[in-house]
């Protein structure tokens, strides 16, 4: 019995130890699965915080001047010609190419004004009405004059007028977006 109690002395003695560097592995483990949670935590909240970030952090393509075309074409201008503009935008890799509508017609002191075809209520495209020669919206009815001016309708504001300019006998354009549904005219694109 003598010879076990020994033995269960050593085993007691033998067991401190192993208590100990069992106690200091798992604690090495615990911090080694915390720091682990904590970079992969990291790691997959980077795609959230910038799909918050991304609408202050965007940045699109600035809209080239387009051509509408040549100066002698709108010489002898009576009534709005409608053009289509080809309109390119870069945004990352991805490249779009859209078609515009606008209007080419001529101001109160006869300069040229480019008119984009989109109502300022709700943005339904106006066509110009030949037998009333007045741009007629289809939607909700708003009447515009030939050089864009609001005559009648739920619209707050005229048709709204793009930048141009004139370079080597061409007219150019550049095409903007504008708020809907306000009574100033307001770029949003």
């Amino acid at each position: 019995m003598l010879e076990r109690a020994g033995d269960s002395e050593n085993t007691a003695a033998n067991s401190a130890p192993s208590k100990l560097s069992l106690a200091s592995r798992r604690s090495f483990l615990g911090v080694l699965l915390g720091l682990g949670s904590f970079f992969v935590g990291t790691l997959l909240s980077v795609p959230l915080i910038r799909f918050a970030l991304f609408p202050l952090l965007r940045r699109t393509t600035e809209v080239k001047e387009s051509p509408v075309g040549a100066l002698t074409d709108f010489s002898s201008l009576t009534a709005p010609v409608m053009r289509t503009l080809q309109i390119e935008q870069v945004d990352g890799w991805r490249k779009a190419v859209s078609e515009k509508a606008v209007y080419v017609t001529k101001d109160s002191q006869g300069q040229l004004l480019v008119l984009t075809s989109i109502c300022p209520h709700l943005g339904c495209t106006v066509p110009w009405n030949k037998e009333k020669k007045q741009f007629v919206c289809p939607c909700h009815g708003a009447i515009f004059a030939a050089d864009g001016t609001r005559i009648s309708g739920p619209s707050l504001r005229g048709m709204d007028a793009l930048e141009t300019s004139i370079q080597d006998g061409q007219l150019l354009t550049r095409y903007q977006y504008f708020r809907q549904l306000v009574a100033d005219k307001e770029v949003i694109g």
